[in-house]
């Protein structure tokens, strides 16, 4: 089975890692104080997208078109639930700061 989708959920996902750490580090240096809930969130997401990370990298290197193919729909349904969480988190932001 040819592997199209692992490798572009790895790299999105470091990246998209990335991003969340960036907000982590933000918000801690604007004000600790009113963006708890942003901050516990985006830490969740950031879990979803380690996770992601992980099940896609082991799906790349298995040998096993089964294992594989599982592990791949993991990586996928782990990334888009983490996409769902940046959205919030956007939206999060978008009211708290700017509304």
């Amino acid at each position: 089975m040819a592997n199209n989708t692992s490798p572009h959920i790895l790299n999105t996902s470091a990246n998209l890692l990335g991003f969340c750490l960036f907000i982590i580090t933000s918000l801690h240096i604007a004000s600790p104080l009113e963006t708890h809930f942003i901050d516990e969130l985006t830490s969740i997401v950031a879990i979803l997208l380690t996770g992601s990370c992980m099940f896609s990298f082991v799906s790349i290197r298995t040998k096993s078109p089964d294992r594989e193919r599982k592990l791949e729909t993991i990586a996928d349904y782990l990334f888009f639930t983490a996409l769902i969480g940046i959205l919030v988190s956007i939206i999060i932001i978008a009211i708290t700061f700017f509304g």
